[in-house]
């Protein structure tokens, strides 16, 4: 089945320290592509943050988008963002879908859509999640999501730029909620018996989560985040968790001006991994698959400003290793899948962005 699709192959050879491998461009010409999410049929689906879910089959990106998307606003940092399909998607045909949401004169902000995919239409629309209060800024919607062993359904809202909204947890902003399919508060969350915590809340303290995936072994979600200069996190996203932001962080304000001067504080939950400068990570995920066994339980994370891979190799909740990789491509890279066909897929965050598969070298 890999050998037949008509991907055309970039030719070079990259090195790591554990295997040899090169990328496959399997399309082109996307307008800043944040998602991806591959469909039983083999096909995939690609958000495009300007506001259109494309499709690729047999290797080739269909000309028109998929119709029927929900109301969204394309403005900064917001427009379409994730998706990821319901655990059930080959019975149902449900998914999920996060964006950047605007009522004039009340603001913007993340919400969540359930809808139903048939054919190349969205029908049954519902808007399931909506992080309240709405805000001015049009930066740090988050909006990544994951699905845990549960069926439980985890999606990140940053603090859309105002950083104190992060300790705040009447506000949405600024944390990982817990939902069910249907939108509400998934039963055993931490905080439904404390009136003063929104009942969707798992944690609180995250800045802009951009990066979340579940751990092939333990099931726990894990998750990455933008500091602001410096101070981006690797975090496990454990119950009633405060992460901090922005009471300690490694990182300072773009003005060079002292955010907090603390890097730990009882209470808080530490990262278990950060960098300093910051890379502005952005999509992550376990290699699971059987391509590359060298990798089997490595964790990649995409970086925008730092135009690279990072792999990290893990061992008991601690990072052993780190090795960058694909610096010579000069691309920024949203987002990192594990692919069905035991493959790294990575999207290209530019005007013409890409859609990679990272496979051996042979």
């Amino acid at each position: 089945m890999l050998g037949c699709l008509p991907y055309a192959a970039l030719g070079d050879t990259f090195t790591s320290n554990k295997a040899n491998f090169r990328l496959e461009t399997i399309a082109t010409g996307l307008a800043y592509p944040w998602s991806l999410a591959f469909l039983p049929d083999g096909s995939q689906l690609v958000t495009e943050r300007n506001g259109q879910l494309r499709r690729i089959r047999d290797g080739k990106l269909q000309d028109t988008p998929i119709d029927g998307l929900p109301e969204l606003v394309v403005s900064g940092q917001g427009g379409l963002l994730d998706i990821i399909l319901h655990p059930d998607f080959e019975q149902n045909r449900t998914l999920f879908l996060s964006y950047a949401h605007k009522i004039s004169r009340e603001g913007m902000t993340t919400r969540v859509a359930r809808a139903t995919l048939n054919g190349d239409q969205l029908e049954d629309v519902e808007v399931i999640f909506e992080a309240m209060p709405r805000g001015d800024t049009a930066r740090h919607f988050a909006g990544r999501m994951a699905f845990d062993a549960d069926g439980n359904l985890y999606v990140a809202v940053g603090d859309r730029g105002e950083m104190d909204r992060a300790q705040n947890t009447d506000d949405d902003a600024g944390g990982v909620h817990r939902i069910t399919t249907t939108g509400d508060p998934a039963p055993g969350n931490p905080f439904l018996d404390d009136s003063a915590v929104n009942d969707t809340f798992f944690t609180y303290g995250n800045r802009n989560i951009q990066g979340m995936t579940i751990h092939p072994d333990t099931g726990e979600i894990w998750s990455h985040e933008h500091g602001p200069r410096g101070g981006d996190e690797i975090n496990i996203i454990r119950a009633g968790h405060n992460y901090g932001w922005p009471r300690v962080t490694y990182g300072i304000d773009y003005s060079g001006a002292t955010i907090s001067g603390k890097t730990t504080m009882e209470g808080m939950t530490d990262p278990l991994h950060y960098w300093d400068p910051s890379i502005a990570p952005s999509g992550m995920a376990f290699y699971t698959g059987d391509q590359f066994p060298e990798w089997k339980g490595d964790l990649f994370v995409g970086a925008l400003k730092m135009q690279k891979l990072v792999r990290l190799g893990i061992e008991d909740e601690e990072v052993t290793e780190e090795e960058d990789l694909l610096e010579a491509l000069g691309e920024r890279i949203r987002d990192v899948r594990m692919g069905p066909d035991g493959a790294l897929w990575l999207l290209t965050d530019s005007s013409k962005g890409k859609v990679y598969r990272v496979v051996p070298a042979r």
